[in-house]
This record gives structure tokens, sequence and C-alpha cells, in this order.
């Protein structure tokens, strides 16, 4: 049911300032061996281990070539109100420090039946893309990358782009110099074939796939990934550990974990709390689920099996969990 990874020692070999709120780092194997060999758009968790024993854990983007095993990149944004793991890796993290990652696992790969790949970028959503460029080189597939951010500043990796293999085919949005994406005007001109690619801030997730909608667009052809977890929203509810016919209260922005943790009441592995790694995969024995995660395809939500107890809540006032 739920995803295993393994887990495995890098060291930082370089850190790069590419934002005021982005570094880009570098990490290689400490035994000197290749990398595990990844396709574009896949993802990692990293593990941090700060004060008090504390663990963080966040995924982030592969962001480096797919064909150099030699080490990967991954790009990281210090968030506003962030959990603990972005501010560590800005403020701890330096060349020469030891960090755990995961094996990759890929949620938003290129569609291999794309004849066009329409590619659509928010701020740090970049990351993912820059795997895929690399990917598309010399491909008969054409492509485009549409890369907006809010001042000239804050575009991470605009010079390489620009200025790369892939400049003819990127164009940037900048909100400060009033040039903004038409999505409207840019799906009315796809072909039946073309996908659709959108990694960035939940606004222009949202805004890409009811464009998209309007646009006669199938589900199907739209790929989005957000590795900021939604906020918990909808009220409190009754959770029944069905093992042991405990009753806890999950309460209204309170997560299922979170309850669980409070009082001890179950072990669960969770790497990512963000919906992507799949490893809190749970069986739902009792009730609906809203599911917020994206791990699980839309009709493994829609089966309503099982669910992802970091992110998705109940749907009702009642719901029992094989746990």
């Amino acid at each position: 049911m739920a995803n295993t990874y393994e887990m495995f020692s890098v060291r930082v070999t370089a850190v790069e300032q590419a934002t005021p709120q982005i570094k880009r780092f570098t990490l290689a194997r400490e035994d000197g061996q290749p990398m595990p060999a990844f396709t574009g758009g896949s993802h990692v968790i990293v593990q941090m281990k700060g004060a008090d024993a504390k663990v963080f854990s966040n995924a982030y983007s592969l962001m480096s070539d797919p064909r150099n095993l030699s080490h990967y990149q991954i790009g990281v944004r210090l968030e506003e109100q962030s959990k603990g793991g972005s501010a560590y890796m800005h403020q701890q993290v330096e060349v020469g420090s030891l960090l755990t990652i995961s094996t990759p696992n890929n949620l938003f790969a290129l569609d291999a039946k794309a004849g066009r790949h329409v590619l659509i970028a928010g701020g740090i959503g970049i990351t993912p893309f820059l795997s895929q460029l690399h990917e598309l080189e010399g491909s008969d597939v054409p492509y485009e990358l549409h890369y907006a951010f809010r001042s000239p500043e804050h575009g991470a990796f605009q010079g390489e782009l620009a200025d790369g293999a892939h400049g003819q085919n990127v164009r940037f949005y900048i909100d400060s110099l009033e040039r903004r994406l038409d999505l409207a005007g840019l799906f009315a001109g796809l072909d039946e074939d073309a996908h659709v690619y959108v990694c960035g801030p939940k606004p222009l997730i949202d805004a890409v796939s009811d464009g998209a909608k309007k646009a006669g667009i199938a589900d199907a052809r739209v790929h989005f990934e957000q590795f900021a977890a939604a906020p918990a929203s909808g009220g409190a509810f009754t959770l029944v550990l069905g093992r042991s016919g405990r009753e806890l209260r999950v309460e209204e922005g309170m997560t299922i974990i979170q309850a669980i943790e409070n009082v001890k009441a179950a072990q669960v592995d969770c790497l990512c709390r963000e919906g992507v790694c799949g490893t809190c995969e749970t069986a739902i024995l009792e009730g609906e689920v809203e599911h917020f995660d994206q791990y699980l395809s839309d009709d493994e939500k829609a089966s309503q099996q099982t669910m992802m107890l970091c992110v998705s809540r109940a749907r009702g006032e009642r719901l029992v969990i094989d746990l």
C-alpha cells in the first residue's frame, strides 16, 4: 500500500543564492557512487536534523540533468511561514553539510503521448521543469516554457534559461513590469494532442486548471504539481482507529497525523507531510474522505479505499481508518 523509499546520505558540494529567497544546493553521495537514476519532474525527500533531535522532511524537485548522475541539484525557497525545513536549509546548510535524502519518485513526468509540451511555471515552481528541459533537448516533440514571477530579482535561473539551449522556447512574465501571462490566449491555439503542465503557487494552478476547462482541454492533458500542502481545512470530526477502537477528535485546522501524534495513539510513518510521498497511505474502513494529496490518482481518490493521513480529512462527522 504505502510507498517505500531507500534513504541515503549525501554531502552538500555547492550552495548558490539564486534569488533573495531561493538557494540552489548541489548534492553528491558520500560514498562516491552515482546517484540513483531519475526522470524529469522527479522529486526527493530531504531529511534534516535540527536542534533537540527534531527531524524536518521536505519534498524538493530535482532540477539537474537526468543524464548526469554525479550529483543532484535542488532549489529551496525560504518560506515566510516555514515549518522548519526551508529555514533549516537556508540558515544551517552549507558546503560540507550532510543530509539524508530518498530515492527519487516522479508524480509529474512528461506524457509520452503528447504532441506538444506546454510548461507553465510560477516562482519556485520552475524547478521540476529544469530537469524536464534537459530531457526535451533534441526531442522531435515541440515544447515551450512560460515562466511567471513577481519582479526581475525573483526570476530564479532566468539568465541560464534565456541564454541556454532553450532560450528560443522560453517566455518570461514579470508582474512588476506589467507582463502577464494570457492563459486564455495560450490555450485557444493549442492542438488537441498538446499537454499542459503547471507547477507553482495554488492560485496559478487553479487559474491554469480553470482556463484549460474553459478552453475544452481534457483533464487528462493537464498535469500539475504543488509541494506546499494547503492548510488543513474543514470542520472538526471524530477519528476512530479501527484496530484499537480508540476515538480521537481532529479539530479544525489540525491534520490527522497531528491528532494521532499529540496523544501518541499510534505510530505513523510519513516522510513528506505534504501529500506527495505516499508513506502514510492508510486504508479507509468507514466514512468518506476529502483528498488533498497529489499521490493518489483521481480514480483512486474516487474509490475511497485509502487516504493520506498527512493532508486529507473526513468528509463527514466520523471516519474509521485501519490503524
